[in-house]
């Protein structure tokens, strides 16, 4: 699988698995899994719009590229910002700590709307 169709489907997943909470092996931790699948969907783009653009960006640090991303997209500014905010939020919520609440399946759909609309409009 490789770029857009690899970010549909990791995007398709998460929507799904937030459609329908699992049972079993995933209880107490789907929140969580269903971030990891949104940010991976999220990196997965960000890489293929680098490529895209022929910018050996995707070898730099995340952190790097949300910087660069805001020159990029100068002509939606709001959503570089959008984005950068969205990853940083499911970076945290990836990562357990027995202090925080997993996020809210309300906090999920909206990571992953901020997503689905970038990469409908980045996906050619």
């Amino acid at each position: 699988m490789s770029g857009a169709s690899e970010v549909r489907f990791l995007l398709d997943t998460a929507r799904d698995l937030l459609a329908r909470p699992r049972r079993g092996d995933l209880a107490g931790t789907w929140p969580r899994a269903c971030a990891l699948l949104i940010r991976q969907a999220l990196e997965a783009a960000l890489d293929r719009y680098w490529r895209a653009r022929g910018l050996a960006l995707h070898e730099c640090s995340a952190r790097a590229q949300w910087i660069c991303l805001a020159e990029y997209e100068r002509s939606d500014p709001e959503s570089a910002t959008a984005l950068s905010g969205t990853w940083h939020a499911l970076s945290r919520a990836c990562h357990h700590h027995a202090y925080e609440l997993a996020p809210t399946a309300a906090e999920l759909r909206g990571w992953l709307e901020v997503v689905e609309r970038w990469h409908s409009r980045t996906a050619g």
